[in-house]
């Protein structure tokens, strides 16, 4: 199947990588407004394809994308070194009033994965210029953040990842909430679980986690300037189960009715996901304070949001 990716910097680029190296997808089209960049990034991860999986792979324009079952709009400007996800809001909205009716005029049964930050408010933004129904844009949301919960805490326990059963909600950005009260290893309380290996989740560790979660892309940013391998793996792993249908549950933002009396807001929450988007949201059980974030963290971003006018 064809995958559009629409910005070809270090996310769009790691993204089609990722993708190629799993063998999602059989033929790829970049697209920036740097042609020469999207083509020298199309050109380069072709010759990786002998060692890895067959796929077409070339640069092009929005007409290219005709037949695209799968769309990622990973357009926009960079974070800077210690700038909020939400000071890119503007400047990135104006970047989307551009691209994104170029997208749906020429790929008009695609699923658009919105990998733009801030990624919520992106999602929101673009759920309104194309007219889309909510479920087929999808932005990567906390899918990168879940990661992160759910590798710092398999290191800290001393087991694989894949074991760890936990998920951060709501903005994919400072005000996120990390689900501690459901998180589990196999059907087991995490915190039951660290008692028996002798090593117990306090507040410390707790604090030292969350930190470790919530703050990652700034530590990453100040070290090499973004973030592209943890969210390019992402957004291959949400293709996926789009392309084969595969209704995982994912941790991925779109535009909600309501959030705990917040209309109209978009952010994450546990979600299904296959060939037509998503396919259903899952019920939340938290406890009192992270209700109470949750709702927090949809009041900021429906702020945010109102302020430019969506």
């Amino acid at each position: 199947m064809k995958i559009g990716i629409v910005g070809s910097g270090f996310v769009g680029s790691t993204t089609c990588y990722a993708m190629v190296t799993q063998g999602i997808g059989s033929e790829f089209v970049l697209i920036d407004i740097d042609f020469k960049l999207a083509e020298a990034h199309a050109q380069d991860i072709l010759h990786s394809t002998p060692f890895t999986h067959s796929a077409k792979i070339r640069s092009g324009n929005y007409e290219d994308l005709v037949g695209a079952a799968v769309v990622v709009v990973a357009a926009g400007v960079a974070q800077k070194p210690g700038e909020t996800r939400l000071q890119l809001l503007e400047r990135n909205a104006q970047v989307f009033e551009d691209v994104i009716p170029k997208v749906c005029r020429n790929a008009e049964d695609a699923i658009l994965l919105i990998a733009t930050n801030p990624v919520d408010i992106m999602t929101q933004v673009a759920t309104k210029i194309s007219g889309l129904p909510p479920e087929r844009v999808i932005g990567s949301g906390t899918i990168l953040d879940t990661a992160r919960f759910r590798a710092l805490l398999g290191e800290y326990l001393g087991i694989s990842p894949q074991s760890v059963h936990a998920y951060v909600l709501g903005e994919h950005g400072d005000s996120e909430v990390l689900v501690w009260s459901e998180a589990r290893v196999g059907g087991v309380s995490i915190f039951d679980f660290a008692e028996q290996i002798r090593r117990p989740i306090d507040e410390k560790v707790k604090r030292q986690i969350d930190e470790g979660v919530r703050f990652a892309a700034y530590k990453i940013i100040e070290g090499k300037g973004a973030t592209y391998f943890g969210i390019g793996a992402g957004l291959a792993r949400l293709a996926r189960a789009i392309l084969t249908d595969e209704r995982a549950m994912l941790t991925v933002s779109v535009l909600n009715e309501e959030v705990d009396s917040v209309p109209k807001v978009a952010l994450s929450l546990p979600r299904i996901v296959g060939r037509q988007g998503v396919i259903a949201t899952l019920p939340v059980k938290l406890d009192d304070e992270e209700r109470k974030a949750l709702k927090r963290s949809a009041e900021i971003l429906k702020q945010c949001a109102t302020e430019i006018g969506y």
